[in-house]
């Protein structure tokens, strides 16, 4: 039978092309209005070692990247060992491995059940050499052959060839669609292999595709954003490299320094002078900005700081997913320094998660960091243009009657002061790291700092109350009720809305908003629900932790799951979690009854 949602997996060696391949069927899916979700791994290593690309491509819309594969491309045994426990084969995948490849299979898991896996030796690099004179198109004979035997879009992957080779000379061009054609040709020979497993689906409008950072930088540039400093760390990079071609174009500056903490200097410095500024960074990179954060916070300067989390502690796993800079973003200061913590949970949310940083940044004169990881920073998923809008707000800047006396941190009921830049006329005042009085004098006065420590926190009442944005998913009243938060958030509504689909009710509370903690919308939820269940990716359960310091979590019928990153949460993690919750939820009412 042909199927609606196919999950493709290739994995290889650096320089075999593996993320061209993934990117290049990406591309194609998107072009005709497919759904797709396409993840990268690689190996800690500078250069070379083992890389991985999973695609799933579907004609129905998708939240997770596919817990198991359908469609695994392997071109070397030794490097997809180094994937063991992260790329799982579905019972009856198709595996299509390196002929040629002596390298030992002993040991490879792929997966629980793998009784009826079809396993098909391809002659990658002698079609290649044979079609395009060189084992370099070993990747291009690959998307020939998928596009044959799956039914993918053959012209679009065509049209992503040439633009590949646009820039190249003709003639390698013209050897790769001639690589392109062998692998449609070599699928006739294995057509069976296929069985069951062709794509069905009507071609529909052209979808965006685009990565969690792609979208970050572009939202900064939508909401105002003309500065922006940083230093490249792996996985956030990309934000840098795109704002570095576009910042320019939009009328803008970009710096980048020699570490992270000029970076967030110069950060401080281009918003102090009236420009909306912003840098980039990674869990390591926020470490060294905390001293001046506090600078941020004390000095009301916004500064919206963007986290891509990766695993840690210190260098850790640095191109593997995690949720363990929670507390460092939440606490991670001396003495007490206001901030605002933002969480996107999919690729489209990191465009308004951005946003609203900047409006909330502006508006309360605080740092905002927003966090994002590389589950949904570097994965390249589909959405739709018309979704690419959100609110754009600025800074209260000082009128006419403030400048005639003015006070920079003048006492107000919201706590936010009007901010001047300088040049100013009338708005000059004095700042630094010194706890000041309302017109920015320093002072040690006892009096001054408990004042002035109630203004600063007294605008997170009015983020909280403005800025508090949560998404609800599932039944309205439920038997068990999962919260989380950022990237967990996908596989989580897609095993909501599985077990929905069976009869049992379940529910999904996840929130955009994580400080300010939105006390009152989780309080609310957590009485929708029945039993509640904690999921998140940081061995040490910073996220239940968190959520115990505010709420009173019914005692009895909270659960937790958490586990460590450097594999992304999958749906059926969270299915076995809430059959078990179920289940036990059962026997506890029976043994009342």
């Amino acid at each position: 039978m042909p199927t609606r949602d196919l999950t493709f997996a290739i994995v290889g060696s650096g320089g075999d092309g593996v993320i061209t391949t993934g990117d290049m069927l990406a591309q194609a899916g998107a072009s005709v209005g497919l759904h797709v979700m396409k993840v990268e791994a690689y190996g800690p290593q500078i250069r070379g070692g083992e890389s991985s690309c999973t695609v799933r491509v579907s004609a129905d819309p998708i939240f997770a990247q596919g817990d198991l594969v359908q469609v695994l491309v392997i071109f070397n045994w030794a490097d997809f060992a180094q994937f063991r426990g992260e790329i799982l084969a579905a019972p009856d995948a198709v595996v299509l491995y390196e002929a040629t490849d002596d390298s030992p299979r002993e040991g490879i898991d792929l997966g629980p059940d793998t009784a009826d896996v079809r396993w098909v030796p391809v002659p990658f690099i002698e079609l290649a050499k044979e079609s395009a004179g060189t084992k370099l198109a070993k990747n291009i004979v690959t998307l020939g052959l998928l596009s044959e035997l799956f039914n993918l879009p053959k012209d679009p992957l065509e049209r992503a060839i040439k633009g590949k080779f646009a820039k190249k000379k003709p003639e390698v061009l013209e050897a790769n669609l001639k690589g392109f054609a062998a692998g449609m040709a070599h699928a006739a020979e294995i057509e069976d292999a296929a069985a069951g497993k062709r794509m069905q689906y009507t071609p529909g409008e052209p979808m965006l595709l685009m990565s969690g950072n792609e979208l970050s930088a572009v939202a900064a540039l939508h909401a105002g954003c003309r500065f922006f400093a940083g230093y490249p760390i792996t996985p956030s990079s990309e934000v840098l490299h795109l704002l570095s071609e576009l910042m320019p174009k939009a009328g803008g500056y970009l710096v980048q320094t020699e570490d992270e903490l000029a970076a967030i200097g110069a950060v401080i410095g281009g918003s102090f002078a009236g420009v909306k500024s912003m840098t980039a960074t990674s869990g390591p990179g926020l470490a060294l900005m905390t001293e001046m954060l506090g600078l941020a916070s004390m000095a009301e300067i916004p500064a919206v700081i963007i986290d891509v989390q990766r695993g840690g502690p210190s260098t850790g796993l640095p191109t593997k997913s995690e949720q363990s800079d929670l507390w460092q973003a939440l606490w991670g200061s001396h003495g007490d320094a206001p901030r605002v913590v933002l969480a996107p949970a999919d690729v489209e949310d990191c465009f308004h998660a951005t946003v609203a940083a900047f409006n909330i940044a502006e508006e309360a004169q605080v740092p905002v960091i927003v966090l994002s990881d590389q589950f949904i920073a570097q994965r390249r998923e589909t959405l739709s243009m018309l979704t690419l809008d959100h609110e754009v707000r600025g800074r209260q800047v000082p009128s006419a009657g403030d400048l005639r006396d003015y006070k920079r941190y003048k006492e107000t009921k919201s706590g936010i002061s009007p901010m001047s830049w300088p040049g100013m006329k009338g708005g000059e005042y004095q700042t630094n790291g010194l706890e000041h009085t309302e017109d920015g004098s320093p002072t040690s006065m006892h009096l001054t700092h408990e004042k002035m420590n109630a203004k600063r926190y007294r605008k997170l009442r009015l983020v909280r109350d403005k800025d508090s944005d949560y998404r609800h998913y599932g039944a309205e009243r439920a038997d068990v009720g999962l919260i989380c938060w950022g990237s967990s958030e996908g596989p989580v509504m897609e095993a909501v809305l599985m077990a929905n689909g069976r009869g049992e009710r379940g529910s999904a509370c996840v929130p955009q908003l994580l400080y300010p903690f939105p006390y009152h919308e989780f309080q609310d939820y957590i009485k929708t629900v029945r039993e509640v269940v904690v999921v998140e990716l940081s061995y040490s359960a910073q996220f239940y932790k968190y959520l115990q310091t505010f709420l009173d979590l019914p005692e009895g019928h909270t659960y937790v799951f958490k586990r460590s990153g450097g594999k992304n949460l999958t749906v059926g993690e969270v299915e076995d979690k809430i059959q078990k919750v179920l289940e036990m939820s059962a026997m506890r009412r029976e043994v009342l009854v």
